[in-house]
């Protein structure tokens, strides 16, 4: 990759979640030792010193050599220095200088703290000096955040190993335990565990333990979190934050908000086990069954199979039971979406890697591999990312969101290629569209199919560097394929042509009418910056958020439709949220609700903004009214 590009690239964003800029003009700054601290606890970032940013406009110190080689000093003399910062995390080769525009400028290219080195802080309080950066940038972590991360570097006491006190035999679901018994010995029939009596298997697998310090003994986390009674599991003395939830979200959501849903409802023992084997076979159900032989014997469990199962018992195994908010996984008729508390234990890079074996809950991750339903070693990821290559799909997404800490895993079942994309590609800018290279065209049907693309979508389809991904969005975008909106790394991409709404339950998008229940999940925190309330613009031209019904003949028909979606909008929105979180409930498409239906419900009184700006880069809105029951 060309430097300078990389360069660049840098200098045309404005800051990130990934990217910070600081004036050296004063000194070296205090504050890029936050700064520091929260891309090491986070993924990491790029923190380039001697530019000031506001507002996408640069001023350069224009930093001489001197002091270029003064500050590199200082930042090494600092970094080493355990007084001033807990752990040094960079290596020479992390601190380069450029040069743009004949200014010159100091790149530290900070990486992601790996488990056992967080928490990363100032100074020598962990408590006072840690921080973490998310989309509003640097800011410092609570006593409780920094408790978990404590505990999460501690590898020799995993999370789930801990002994409970005051819990009994008698707050195990006898039933639970005895049924992991049967399929355990259906994997493995002459293991000689099954020989045990219900204590010593437990204390085999991890769910019963000896302190040997102490003398302690007991059921522990592990125990109750896979076979436990939902009430015992949510005291106070063991995960009282503990939720499952499955959904199964259709089509049309604005008849019904599920289609199907598996959650506590005091039905059945909602612990990891029974969980589990109620939600898998509705995940599989969906997924293509070809008609495989294989030593004369049907084989229907495909490579797409395993992913979803490994999927989910990541999402199980992985989860920071301590943390608010239980586990949720969605499913749509084009996605499925596995989120779980807490915080990843690698670099989103290392998980793509795969082979990286760092579990939180070890106890858990060793019950689930013993019935066959768990990779042996690693992470899984490698499963999961050859399912989804085996049937041609793109590429599984993963997000890290903080307050509360999540992990977000998405499996889009779409075609990265598929040869309506192409046909429509072609159709609208002639075969000039088809004849590009697969890099321009992947890009081009992602964007069709998902409504918009930004770079830090791409880099997680296609495999070229940010810089890159940057220079060809602009080609494609002065070639006439693409219209570009915003700024920086928060630019969003769409198909050049023009979108018409006139339909409440239609949207005429990328050359095509897409029906509402097909809207997609947003898959980046880069898509969710883009001005609310602003008028899009398509192929030069704007789209006006006029809050007028305009080209329907037959008002009488529309009208029930229209205030069945205000209705939903209201109830989804009894707090300040997103226009995109309102789209994703109510199942509608962002700019569709932020042009033609918000603007009414204001004027009318029925919704308030967060900012007074219509344009406010993070607008959020609220219901005003009192949803009814």
């Amino acid at each position: 990759m060309d430097f300078d590009i990389f360069v660049t690239s840098l200098l045309d964003d404005n800051e990130s979640c990934d990217l910070e800029y600081k004036s050296a003009a004063g000194g070296f700054p205090g504050s890029f030792w936050d700064t520091y601290s929260s891309f090491a606890n986070t993924q990491g970032g790029t923190i380039v010193l001697g530019v000031k940013e506001r507002r996408g406009q640069f001023t350069f110190d224009g930093l001489a050599d001197d002091k270029i080689r003064k500050y590199i000093k200082e930042f090494w003399s600092c970094v080493n220095n355990k007084n001033h910062v807990s752990a040094n995390i960079m290596k020479e080769d992390d601190v380069e200088v450029a040069e743009y525009g004949g200014n010159k400028i100091i790149l530290f290219n900070v990486p992601r703290a790996t488990r056992t080195q967080r928490p990363v802080y100032r100074t020598t309080n962990p408590y006072n000096g840690t921080f973490k950066r998310n989309d509003e940038g640097d800011y410092k972590c609570t006593e409780q955040e920094v408790r978990r991360m404590f505990a999460d570097a501690d590898d020799s006491s995993p999370r789930d190993c801990r002994i409970l006190k005051g819990f009994t035999m008698a707050d195990i679901d006898r039933d639970s335990l005895r049924q992991y018994r049967n399929i355990f010995a259906s994997v493995s029939p002459v293991h000689p565990w099954l020989a045990l009596d219900d204590i010593d298997l437990l204390r085999k697998l991890g769910g019963y333990r000896t302190d040997r310090i102490t003398g302690e003994e007991g059921l522990t986390l592990a125990a109750m979190l896979m076979f436990g009674k939902y009430d015992s599991i949510t005291d106070n003395g063991c995960a009282p934050n503990f939720f499952l939830d499955y959904r199964n979200v259709p089509a049309d959501n604005s008849v019904e908000r599920w289609a199907d849903r598996i959650y506590p409802d005091g039905t059945w023992e909602a612990n990891l086990f029974q969980f589990y084997w109620r939600v898998l076979p509705k995940l599989t159900a969906a997924l293509p069954k070809p008609f495989k032989m294989e030593s004369s014997l049907r084989i229907d469990d495909t490579p797409s199979h395993v992913a979803v199962r490994e999927a989910l018992v990541n999402a199980l195994v992985h989860s920071d039971y301590s943390e608010d908010g239980g586990v949720v996984i969605e499913q749509r008729k084009n996605m499925i979406t596995f989120s779980n508390p807490g915080n990843m234990l690698i670099s989103i890079s290392q998980y793509y890697g795969g082979g990286e074996s760092v579990c939180r809950n070890k106890s858990l991750q060793k019950m689930f591999m013993l019935i066959g339903t768990a990779e042996k070693a690693g992470s899984g990821v490698d499963k999961i990312l050859a399912g989804w290559k085996e049937e041609n799909w793109k590429k599984p997404y993963v997000t890290e969101k903080q307050r509360p800490d999540r992990v977000i895993l998405l499996l889009p079942m779409e075609s990265l290629l598929p040869a309506q994309n192409v046909r429509e590609l072609a159709r609208m800018f002639g075969e000039k569209a088809v004849h590009m290279n697969y890099n321009k065209l992947s890009t081009l049907s992602t964007c069709y199919t998902e409504g918009m693309v930004t770079n830090a979508r791409l880099k997680d389809l296609l495999p070229l560097h940010s810089a890159d991904i940057t220079k060809m969005l602009r080609e494609l975008s002065l070639d006439g394929f693409l219209v570009s909106y915003g700024t920086g790394r928060g630019t969003k991409y769409r198909i050049n042509q023009k979108v018409d709404t006139s339909d409440d339950e239609k949207v005429e998008s990328l050359g095509q009418k897409v029906e509402s229940s097909d809207v997609k999940v947003d898959t980046s925190d880069d898509e969710k910056v883009e001005s609310s309330g602003q008028k899009v613009e398509s192929s030069g031209q704007k789209v006006e958020s006029s809050d007028e019904e305009t080209n329907i003949t037959d008002n009488t028909r529309l009208q029930p439709r229209s205030k069945k979606l205000e209705l939903l909008i209201i109830e989804s929105a009894q707090e300040f949220i997103t226009v995109e979180e309102i789209a994703n409930k109510v199942g509608r498409r962002a700019w569709y609700l932020r042009n033609k239906v918000l603007p009414r419900m204001i004027a009318e009184g029925k919704m308030e903004r967060l900012y007074q700006s219509s344009t406010h880069p993070k607008q959020k809105y609220k219901a005003k009214q009192i949803k009814t029951t």
